[in-house]
């Protein structure tokens, strides 16, 4: 009688990372797809312009929008999408200098708009005490 002496097979304890990479360049696509989806506001068309990001300490400015059609929006953690008067926005940016004098404000003006909109827009601004403005740009 022929003994035939088998061989143990030995465990693989390796781990197929292969499926894991898959998942996770799915999750990758649908995070890049659907992050531009997120971004909400007023659409406006900013003009174009050569100038460096502004440093800030604090991180959520204030953002008030003039669209092409003249009416103004602000971005105080409210719904940017309700248009407000120049009286409202004046009182809400006067509050929010009261509690934070440092708190930067920024206007972004729609390429179509007159000039005159965000001249005035500035102006109830600095009404409202902001000492400085700045401009939203693309």
């Amino acid at each position: 009688m022929i003994r035939r002496h088998k061989k143990k097979r030995k465990l693989n304890a390796d781990i197929n990372v292969v499926p894991y990479i898959d998942v996770m360049m799915v999750l990758l696509v649908i995070f890049m797809v659907t992050a531009p989806m997120l971004t909400q506001g007023v659409i406006v068309d900013l003009p174009k312009a050569a100038a460096e990001p502004v440093d800030d300490e604090d991180n959520e400015p204030v953002i008030v929008t003039v669209n092409s059609e003249g009416e103004y929006f602000i971005d105080i953690g409210g719904d940017p999408k309700e248009a407000v008067t120049a009286d409202v926005v004046q009182d809400r940016v006067a509050k929010i200098l009261a509690s934070n004098p440092k708190k930067m404000l920024l206007v972004r003006g729609d390429r179509n708009v007159n000039y005159d909109s965000v001249v005035q827009l500035m102006v109830l601004l600095q009404q409202a005490g902001a000492p400085s403005v700045g401009l939203v740009t693309e």
